[in-house]
């Protein structure tokens, strides 16, 4: 669990394809107090640190999250968007975002007034003043049509996470708020 608050950016500095189902990932970062098996937040997936040497982690990505996210699409050099695990007691700033990818979306207005197209199959859960997580940056909806998302976003938030960094076009993550999808479940499984 994640509360979409970036602590910071790390730089991919190796990429490996295992096979058609693994990618591995090299990370640079000054997160402190990394161990392996820890939960970090790339890019708003949740992955989990399987070697850790000096200011470096790895992880690795199975099929499953590299068709949902953009994480395949990285190069050497890339900046990326950091966030370790909520602990009991810390401060939820943000929101709830579970590091569950659902999709991506496209860039077709860059920040600080940012638009994104979204898929016709998540547009329920998307709701105007309501959360949603991009690169897994935590973020407010101010307006959203039937395929497009509209967030203000910060200076701040510019200047601290890789959102300053995309382009008209640019692939982003999108996790859509964790109790909007709850309640769709209970509502398509009501009379089950």
């Amino acid at each position: 669990m994640f509360t979409g608050l970036i602590e910071t950016t790390g730089t991919v500095t190796e990429i490996a394809h295992r096979n058609d189902a693994v990618l591995s990932l090299a990370i640079k970062s000054d997160l402190e107090d990394i161990e392996i098996g820890d939960s970090i937040s790339v890019n708003g997936c949740c992955l989990t640190a399987v070697q850790i040497a000096e200011d470096t982690f790895f992880v690795e990505v199975v099929a499953e999250t590299i068709s949902r996210t953009n994480l395949s699409k990285l190069q050497p050099h890339d900046r990326v968007n950091l966030e370790r695990a909520l602990r009991t007691g810390d401060r939820l700033g943000g929101h709830f975002v579970q590091g569950h990818i659902d999709t991506t979306g496209r860039v077709v207005q860059l920040p600080p007034s940012l638009a994104i197209r979204i898929p016709q199959d998540i547009r329920p859960f998307v709701a105007m003043k309501g959360s949603i997580a991009v690169n897994g940056v935590s973020l407010t909806v101010a307006n959203v049509t039937e395929d497009l998302v509209f967030i203000a976003v910060i200076p701040h938030t510019l200047a601290n996470t890789n959102l300053s960094e995309l382009s008209i076009g640019s692939e982003v993550n999108i996790e859509v708020d964790m109790i909007a999808r709850y309640v769709e479940n209970l509502i398509k499984t009501k009379d089950i």
